[in-house]
């Protein structure tokens, strides 16, 4: 009888080791600083999407916002109006970003995800209903299918991941119900704590500005600054929410794509995680950032 048992003590053995080999295989594909998010439907009470039959596939997320030394080791230089290099990378549009993602795609060997031709107007970019105003740069940007290559998360994906995904407890902002705890906005990013209504002299004076990243407590998937700090640039234009459908891309058209997360200078209500906002593509300002998503592999 010993013998089988011994046979059987190695073949678990060896399973067991090779079930770690592959699992430290697949983990040593993503770079550090990298989250894995479970899909599922969203389980965040508090979310656009809650009960709405939408259902996100498994991915990775940055942990942090993309930081000014990742953006200076891929593009070369800085555009952030706050210098440093833990400080989230600012003053970036959503074709900085785009273009971000493609150059260090190339340069960590993977196939960019996106395809930019900028001398092809996009037709899908359409006038500000409120202004007539049209984005001047109106480069066209299509997704290159079946690549592992760097970008930006849907608005969805964003949300999803804000709201804790799959371990939500169904907090307002992303990881608490005390904006305090997760979240630098305009009330707690300066030399003081600042009280009464939102007005910028005070915020000027006050010397707020975009943190380290990282410097708050996490959410439920340890993920950082996903409220406040710097707002987040998302693929999709601002348009209508889908619903019953998996991995929603949103609208087909529009003007202006999605931020999301709330920033230093931004209100408390900007910093929840179902806020929408949204900017001209070719808009930038101090606290305007984003962070990168890679599909599962």
């Amino acid at each position: 009888m010993k013998k089988p048992l011994l046979l059987m003590a190695i073949v678990m053995v060896t399973s067991l080791t090779s079930f770690t080999q592959i699992a430290r295989a697949s983990a040593s594909d993503v770079p550090a600083n990298f989250v894995w998010v479970k899909g599922g439907t969203f389980k965040n009470t508090t979310s656009n999407y809650y009960g709405k039959g939408v259902v996100i596939s498994d991915f990775y997320i940055g942990k942090y916002d993309v930081t000014q030394k990742e953006w200076l080791d891929v593009m070369g230089s800085n555009p952030s109006k706050f210098k440093g290099d833990s400080l989230p990378v600012e003053m970036v549009s959503w074709y900085d970003s785009i273009e971000y993602c493609n150059k260090r795609s190339i340069k960590e060997g993977l196939k960019p995800y996106y395809n930019i031709n900028k001398d092809e107007q996009d037709p899908n970019n359409q006038p500000d209903p409120r202004f007539g105003y049209l984005d001047h740069m109106r480069w066209t940007v299509t997704i290159n299918p079946g690549a592992n290559g760097y970008r930006l998360p849907t608005e969805a994906e964003w949300e999803y991941a804000a709201g804790g995904g799959q371990s939500s407890q169904s907090y307002t902002y992303s990881g608490s119900n005390d904006i305090d705890d997760v979240a630098w906005y305009w009330r707690n990013s300066g030399d003081e704590s600042l009280s009464g209504a939102w007005s910028w002299p005070p915020i000027e004076q006050n010397h707020d500005q975009p943190k380290p990243v990282g410097s708050k407590k996490p959410n439920e998937l340890g993920l950082y600054d996903m409220s406040g700090n710097i707002r987040e640039w998302c693929w999709d234009w601002n348009g209508e929410l889908q619903a019953n459908v998996t991995n929603p891309q949103g609208s087909p058209s529009g003007y202006g794509r999605v931020w999301k997360g709330g920033g230093w200078m931004g209100a408390d209500f900007s910093a929840a995680s179902a806020f929408r906002g949204s900017l001209a593509a070719n808009g930038a300002g101090p606290d305007q950032g984003f962070r990168v998503v890679l599909n599962r592999r």
